[in-house]
């Protein structure tokens, strides 16, 4: 073979990879597989999983071209990282994988033979040794390719936190670090800690963002791009309440129902998600995808802001088919307007004083004419 030979065309543009954040250069899937849906121990929440069907979920993922899957300490009370990690082992293809798990949520909870569980959870150094070596067994894996913060514990000092992680990566255990579900303020302090000290500094971000809910706007995504954190959001189909008023109509003629992971809610849509789902329809209906709203939210996400990797879970082969057509897809400015217009969402103060920094602020404006320098944008598919 040539030297200079291009590697062969993946099977899908799942396997068009792409860096992971400017401060981490490994190269990920523009999709990051979510493995809460990987295992048989939450069939109740997430619907019916077991060995057999997860392995083939993961096995289209891969021969999709996918190469990033995402986990944690406690998904599916522990049999999600068992599962990842014996698929991985059985196809040979560890080093393959770009693996991340979470440490930080109490993964010994349905665990009824542990009576003190206070050490299995929290941000702290001995949560975070107990929980690394078990993943590591779990996972039947030497490292872990990028470990998150689950969630800020506020009892666990920012130094403690990072100094516990940069030994795990002296140690060769974890190669990446990342955050979720965390206060924007906490990461810069965080990162400002690492910087200062020598420190290894988060690289990715994740927590909840879709077009319902357009918090991370606020600080996340700015505070992403300062750091030069990659963005990794979770809910982005809002757990399957996106759907067309055909779906929702079939489901409550045959019983389906939906997801249901917190108790109190309701699997059917609220007014709020039935209009954001009909303006995602009447845009996918404009690009030619019929009903096939998910693929637009996704889409939507991918184009805000560079360096997101948005975490696609599920139970089903043809609804990762059809999400990967979100790669294909690139919304007008009208389009964008359009979808944000159903639920406007207000920043609040001083946001919406100030600005995001994309456009000249009004105070500046009384003392000359001048144009900002745009941040940088999204890859589109034609790049």
């Amino acid at each position: 073979m040539s030297l200079f030979q291009p590697a062969p065309p993946p099977a899908t543009k799942l396997g068009v990879l792409r860096v992971l954040s400017p401060n981490a250069g490994v190269h990920v899937s523009p999709f990051c597989f979510g493995g809460m849906s990987i295992g048989d121990q939450w069939n109740g929440a997430l619907g019916s999983m077991n060995k057999e069907s997860s392995f083939k979920l993961l096995d289209s993922y891969f021969d999709m071209g996918g190469n990033f899957i995402d986990t944690a300490n406690n998904y599916q009370d522990e049999s999600s990282e068992r599962f990842i990690g014996e698929w991985m082992e059985q196809r040979g293809i560890r080093d393959q994988i770009v693996l991340a798990t979470k440490y930080t949520t109490n993964f010994k909870r349905g665990n009824d033979s542990i009576a003190q569980k206070a050490n299995y959870t929290g941000n702290n150094v001995k949560s975070m040794h107990i929980s690394v070596e078990a993943s590591l067994k779990k996972l039947r894996t030497s490292y872990i390719d990028l470990l998150y913060v689950h969630w800020w514990d506020y009892d666990t000092s920012v130094k403690e936190v990072m100094d516990g992680l940069h030994s795990l990566v002296m140690q060769g255990k974890v190669l990446y670090l990342g955050i979720s579900d965390t206060p924007a303020w906490v990461v810069a302090q965080a990162n400002e800690y690492a910087r200062c000290t020598g420190k290894t500094p988060f690289v990715v971000y994740q927590g909840l963002w879709n077009i319902l809910d357009r918090s991370f706007e606020r600080e996340i995504i700015p505070m992403a791009r300062s750091q030069g954190l990659a963005l990794a959001p979770w809910g982005v189909l809002a757990q399957g309440k996106l759907r067309t008023d055909a779906e929702e109509q079939r489901r409550k003629e045959n019983g389906e129902n939906g997801r249901m992971m917190y108790p109190g809610k309701s699997w059917e849509r609220d007014d709020s998600e039935t209009k954001i789902s009909r303006a995602l329809e009447k845009v996918a209906s404009e690009l030619g995808l019929g009903s096939n709203i998910g693929a637009v939210a996704i889409a939507y996400v991918m184009q805000k802001t560079p360096y997101v990797f948005p975490i696609i879970g599920g139970r089903k082969i043809e609804h990762l088919q059809e999400n990967i057509k979100a790669l294909d897809i690139w919304l007008s400015e009208e389009q964008i307007q359009f979808l944000e217009g159903v639920l406007p969402f207000d920043p609040g103060f001083p946001h919406n004083m100030v600005g995001d920094g994309t456009k000249p602020f009004f105070g500046m404006l009384n003392a000359m004419s001048y144009k900002k320098v745009q941040p940088q944008q999204a890859i589109k598919p034609t790049d």
